[in-house]
């Protein structure tokens, strides 16, 4: 998005960079939803988000230099956090406030809102134990980010502890091709997966399809599980089985945080919403 003309320190506007292809925001509702939680609570204070969309991480540090040179905005909210981030000490010594959203065990300035991705990853799997399934596999987003790792940890643990084979993990980035391709290339592996977790709503929208085009039928030979609950998993053929947050609460949450720093006073400590396992029609008992 177009960045407005410059402006004074102090003049109510917050900066998002998302280093993401544009086309994927289209097809993927969670950022939308996260943005809007954001915006409604801002603007209740007459703050306003600038949302800037790059698609490298050096494009994303040139924008928070170009921010802070032109006092552009007052704040900036830092997401995709990944191993080794070295953004919370640019913006440090950019002068840039800042509020991390996402999975974070680092120290606590800059102030974040933290994500749980264990303890769903376990309840999914869980869920499927009970429905007898023993070859797990999961399509994940990029490996470098920190959620990313906090999840196949807790799968690779969750079925140590269930006393399952090692899941199979492949990364995806979250598009729709990389999630059919890598669906097609599980299912033609050995063993055969009989379940597939999916680290976001497209990816697995696009591996209920693959499955359908190898004649793999979901759920009577596949179970599909994905991350974001969206219209898209509740509209599928059937309905996709989901880790379901509200990602809206998680945005506002965030806009709480970003406000008491503005303030000047202190930020308190913040957790987005657990996700929770949503049954669908894309779940069912394993067929040995």
């Amino acid at each position: 998005m177009d960045e407005p003309g410059r402006g004074p320190a102090g003049s109510g506007r917050v900066g998002l960079v998302v280093a993401r292809p544009v086309r994927m925001l289209g097809t993927e509702p969670y950022f939308m939803e996260f943005v809007a939680g954001i915006e409604e609570r801002l603007a209740a204070r007459g703050v306003s988000v600038i949302l800037h969309l790059v698609a490298t991480p050096e494009e994303e540090a040139a924008t928070y230099r170009r921010w802070a040179d032109r006092c552009l905005v007052d704040a900036v909210i830092v997401v995709n956090l990944t191993a080794d981030d070295e953004r919370p000490r640019l913006l440090r010594a950019l002068g840039l406030p800042a509020v991390l959203a996402g999975t974070w065990d680092g120290p606590p300035d800059p102030p974040a809102v933290r994500t749980d991705d264990a303890a769903p990853v376990r309840e999914a799997v869980d869920r499927l134990v009970e429905l007898g399934h023993r070859d797990i596999a999961r399509v994940s987003g990029p490996a470098r980010l920190r959620h990313t790792v906090a999840r196949t940890a807790a799968l690779t643990e969750a079925c140590h502890e269930a006393g399952l084979p090692e899941p199979t993990v492949v990364e995806g980035d979250y598009s729709h091709e990389s999630g059919a391709r890598l669906t097609a290339e599980l299912l033609r592996g050995a063993p055969r997966p009989t379940a597939i977790l999916y680290d976001n709503d497209a990816m697995a929208v696009a591996g209920l399809a693959a499955a359908r085009e190898l004649r793999v039928p979901v759920p009577e030979r596949l179970s599909l599980v994905a991350w974001d609950d969206s219209v898209l998993c509740q509209l599928a053929t059937p309905p996709l089985s989901a880790m379901s947050v509200d990602v809206y609460q998680y945005g506002s949450s965030v806009a709480r945080s970003v406000l008491e720093l503005l303030d000047g006073g202190p930020v308190e400590a913040r957790w987005s919403p657990t996700a929770r396992f949503v049954a669908r029609g894309s779940t069912a008992p394993a067929r040995t």
